[in-house]
Parts: structure tokens; C-alpha cells; sequence
């Protein structure tokens, strides 16, 4: 019994020893991919502060990686993270989205932050949440660049 779990336990190492050379693409774009949706949506500097603490990493195509991002299987787990944040609002791709597609992404951030949904838990436990006067900014910044590509819907369909 105790060789099969000595064979066990040498095979499990050798796997986490060679899935340490399969290294997922990392998400390295450039901030300067954020600009056209800071001027668009008018963001104050207290606002991309918390942007920039809370969302870019998952939500931009600029992720700004931990010290453990490079031990697998953490790599592959936050490189599924920083895909399916990109493909729920990705800031990167602002200008190729649509007024009504703006809007709907402003106001489901507004609705995650709202409900505790966003930032994730995971992403919490390591660089804290936001706090009740930061959600409040955030918010607040939302609901008023929402009105810009509100009025933009109402205009177009008259």
C-alpha cells in the first residue's frame, strides 16, 4: 500500500513538474488601449484610480501579473478569469461597441457592484475589495456616463 502511494505521489509531482513548462498567452496589451474609453466615458482621476486597482487586470487587455501567476495551475485559473472578464467588458474594446452596447455594459457594472457580484471574491482576497466611499464614486460615475449614450438611443430612434 504505501509504494502505490509513493508511485501515486511521484506521478502527481511529475505532472505539476511538466505543467509548469505549458504557460497560457498572457493578457500584455498596452494601457494606452484604455484611453478612448476614459475620454468617452469622461473619467475623473478618482475613478480610474479604482478602475485601475479593481477592474483593468480582468477587464482591459493589460493585466498586471502576481509573483503565483507564473506557478500552474494558478496561471491557467487566472487566465480564465482574465478571459471571461474580457468577454463580459473589455474597456481595450470600447470604441468598437455600439451606444446600446455601451450603455448595457455600464449598467451591468453598475448592477455587479450594486449586488457584490464584482470584484470577484477570489480577486478580493488578495487585493481587497472595494470600499463603501469607492463604490459610491463608482457608481456615481456610471449612472452619469450612462446618460451620455442614453440620450445617444433616444436620439437615434426618433
Amino acid at each position: 500500500m504505501k509504494k502505490k502511494l509513493k508511485l501515486v505521489g511521484y506521478i502527481l509531482l511529475g505532472v505539476f513538474i511538466v505543467i509548469q513548462f505549458i504557460r497560457p498567452d498572457k493578457n500584455q496589451g498596452s494601457l494606452e488601449s484604455i484611453v478612448a474609453f476614459q475620454k468617452d466615458t469622461s473619467t475623473p482621476d478618482n475613478v480610474v484610480r479604482i478602475l485601475k486597482e479593481q477592474c483593468f487586470d480582468c477587464h482591459t487587455s493589460y493585466t498586471k501579473y502576481p509573483w503565483y501567476a507564473e506557478v500552474a495551475p494558478i496561471s491557467f485559473w487566472l487566465d480564465d478569469h482574465v478571459i471571461d472578464g474580457k468577454k463580459h467588458f473589455n474597456m481595450s474594446e470600447w470604441n468598437s461597441y455600439s451606444a446600446k452596447k455601451k450603455d448595457h455594459k455600464l449598467e451591468e457594472l453598475i448592477e455587479e457592484v450594486e449586488e457584490g457580484e464584482m470584484p470577484l471574491p477570489s480577486y478580493t482576497w488578495i487585493h481587497g475589495s472595494l470600499s463603501e466611499e469607492d463604490k459610491k464614486v463608482l457608481l456615481d460615475w456610471a449612472n452619469i456616463a450612462r446618460l451620455k449614450y442614453e440620450k445617444e438611443l433616444k436620439v437615434s430612434f426618433k
